[in-house]
């Protein structure tokens, strides 16, 4: 394992992760809006063409229908969402990374650097399931046509008037089901491709630009890779209407498989890959710059 330089400071991880989540944001938004017209669009009347064949019909149409803007929607709410998101879940992983270290020089191992970004993940859903919900809501109003919520606030408002706090947490337990096991995935792949890419005798902290790309695009991938089964469930879930699924998960798991069989729990699989690549290195690259500038900055800190 790699020495790790610098002792681990949680409140930096915040602020730096901030920054990558507003990184990843813009690197990966358009994707994420095709992702969830694909995995939400309604089933096919036999003898009549789905509305999307695939990722790039998607972005085709949405491009040609709605112009750039058309992939930008419902940009706002992620970048309000997100900053708080990557600053909580990059927080929980140094949380998560400095409370199994007996002495601040102690490397961690693997498994260690797993169950931190597992904590991550916890961290995160509390401010994530909301922001899902609403999310999901909105992509999918404005590719149905029919306008409910004028905007994530007032998708809020209705949600808390129709069902109180829980209408606006539908989802939790998916969304930790997703994000746990993932941020675990996520960032120990992260450290582990950091480290092999490390040539002997050199610093982690040395690694170069292309190098920080590559493990945050893979670490995305594999992050995604455990994620997408949940995420299915989830966006069918959240978008459901009130009552659809009585016994929450489990109906939709069973309606899914029984409708379109197993492969179906990875749908929008080739948009989420195509995402979470540069999603994930921009996201990374923003955290790395960020916390080399916090550590000049205030290095004691």
């Amino acid at each position: 394992m790699a020495k790790q330089p610098q002792p681990i400071s949680p409140m930096k991880n915040f602020f730096a992760g901030g920054f990558g989540g507003i990184c990843l944001v813009f690197a990966g938004h358009p994707l994420d809006t095709i992702k969830v017209r694909i995995q939400t669009q309604p089933k096919p009347v036999p003898g009549i063409p789905p509305l999307y064949s695939g990722t790039f019909d998607c972005f085709k149409k949405t491009l040609v229908n709605e112009g750039l803007r058309g992939l930008y929607k419902g940009m706002a709410a992620p970048i309000i969402g997100v900053t708080p998101m990557f600053a909580v879940c990059f927080f929980g992983f140094g949380l998560g990374k400095k409370l199994q270290q007996k002495h601040p020089e102690d490397i961690l191992t693997y498994p260690q650097l797993f169950a931190a970004g597992m904590l991550s993940g916890v961290f995160t859903t509390a401010i994530m399931a909301p922001g899902e919900r609403i999310k999901c809501l909105l992509q999918i109003q404005a590719a149905s046509g029919e306008v409910k919520y004028a905007g994530p606030m007032d998708c809020a408002k209705q949600l808390y008037r129709e069902a109180g706090i829980r209408g606006i947490y539908k989802g939790t337990v998916l969304t930790l089901m997703r994000d746990v096991p993932a941020s675990g995935m996520y960032f120990m792949t992260y450290e582990w491709l950091k480290n092999i890419l490390t040539p002997e005798g050199h610093s982690v902290s040395e690694l170069s630009v292309p190098k920080i790309l590559f493990a945050g695009g893979m670490a995305g991938i594999f992050n995604w890779a455990v994620a997408i089964p949940p995420d299915v469930l989830k966006s069918r879930f959240q978008t459901a209407p009130a009552g659809k699924y009585p016994n929450g998960f489990r109906d939709v798991l069973r309606e899914l498989i029984r409708e379109e069989g197993i492969g179906s729990l990875y749908k929008g699989f080739t948009a989420v890959m195509l995402r979470a690549f540069p999603a994930n290195a921009a996201c990374f690259l923003g955290f790395e710059v960020a916390m080399k500038f916090l550590n000049w900055m205030a290095p004691n800190m």
